[in-house]
């Protein structure tokens, strides 16, 4: 059975209360570890998919902004209902830089989770260069815990695989309006997709398609991590012929690696893929959750609050567990060099997709991938 993944204070607080790092070169090419060399900018709209009885979705934008309009705009603020926090990061709605068209990601949250759950991971994937969505899934969020509206998860599990391809839709529509802010900005050749837990079943039926729902051959590569793959059939995975990168924490007990990243691994075909167990993570070791614990924490509200607001907070931030800025840091690596290899099509970035580069930093991981008998190898993507 599918835990929610992000427990109900992620309504009230969410915040990118991310320190930015100093871009660092590495070998002629932008450490995809750290943030990346482009000024952010963010934006929320709301969407409506006619063809789904008018079915309503909330989505943020994260994307990359040209140094001189950065000048006078102010950080974005996350409404957290009972305070504003500004992003470390994002600025709020300054021009899309125009210089070049840029890959696109659709990022999904985890079940009772919301769009912005991750921001250490979409806002430094827009400082890379990238165009990231993410949708609030109608009926499996934060608020629809709250407000009582949630659906069966059965229910989001058909749901989730048609927002994102309306997302993905309307992004295109929006790069073919002249008149729209991100006019001319998207290249529709190279779409990913990356999401936790039920986001990360998202993104693998994103390539697998998911019962009557067929996958959306727009997408060229999907990353997802803790995923909840276990709603997926065993002929569904062995569809999956695009670029896979999985991740996972070896600490995971609510989508443990074993089976919910190994039996996904077992089963794609020999295509490139890749698999990174971060070792000590936690399934929350993928979300900010540690980040909102403590500024509620600041706030002065209760601990045993934030235990009842949270819910999961220990799946993150507990002792024992891998410290969420190293899992934030591993994550950010590997997602970001593999949608720059895969998506962006920046070949330079596969040094970073193999064991060697694992063993000879030392980083608390085990890495795989894949060969052309189908079996964990070291072969070069």
């Amino acid at each position: 059975m599918i835990k929610h993944s992000v427990g109900l204070g992620i309504l009230l607080l969410f915040a990118a209360l991310q320190t930015p790092v100093a871009t660092a070169g590495n070998g002629g090419i932008e450490s995809p570890q750290e943030i990346g060399p482009w000024a952010v900018g963010r934006t929320t709209f709301g969407i409506v998919d006619p063809a789904r009885n008018d079915r309503p979705l909330l989505v943020d934008v994260w994307y990359p902004v040209d140094a001189n309009d950065t000048g006078g705009v102010s950080l974005s603020e996350y409404d957290l209902v009972f305070a504003t926090l500004q992003s470390a990061i994002a600025l709020h709605e300054p021009p899309v830089s125009t210089e070049t068209v840029r890959p696109l990601i659709v990022f999904s949250h985890g079940s009772g989770g919301i769009r912005y759950q991750s921001f250490f991971l979409t806002e430094a994937l827009a400082s890379h260069g990238f165009i990231v969505v993410a949708p609030d899934h109608t009926g499996n969020t934060a608020a629809d815990l709250v407000f009582g509206t949630a659906v069966p998860l059965q229910q989001s599990a058909l749901d989730r695989p048609q927002d994102i391809s309306f997302v993905i839709t309307q992004m295109l529509a929006k790069n073919a309006d002249p008149d729209d802010a991100f006019a001319g900005t998207i290249d529709s050749t190279r779409i990913g997709v990356t999401g936790h837990s039920f986001g990360g079943f998202t993104s693998l039926a994103m390539a697998s398609g998911y019962q009557a729902i067929p996958p959306d051959r727009r997408v060229a590569a999907i990353a997802p991590f803790a995923p909840a793959s276990g709603v997926l059939g065993d002929i569904e995975l062995a569809s999956i012929g695009i670029p896979t990168l999985i991740l996972g924490g070896t600490a995971d007990i609510t989508t443990p690696i074993d089976p919910e990243s190994t039996r996904p691994w077992s089963l794609l075909p020999a295509h490139p893929r890749f698999r990174v167990d971060i070792l000590d993570g936690g399934h929350q070791s993928f979300s900010d959750i540690c980040v909102i614990a403590d500024a509620l924490l600041s706030t002065g509200i209760p601990p045993d609050v934030i235990d009842f607001l949270l819910g999961n907070v220990d799946e993150g931030c507990a002792p024992e567990l891998i410290a969420f800025e190293e899992a934030h840091r591993l994550s950010r690596l590997y997602v970001v060099a593999f949608l720059k290899r895969y998506v962006a099509n920046e070949l330079q970035y596969r040094r970073f997709l193999n064991s060697g580069y694992a063993n000879s930093h030392d980083l608390p991981v085990d890495f795989f991938q894949g060969t052309a008998n189908g079996q964990p190898g070291e072969n070069t993507p």
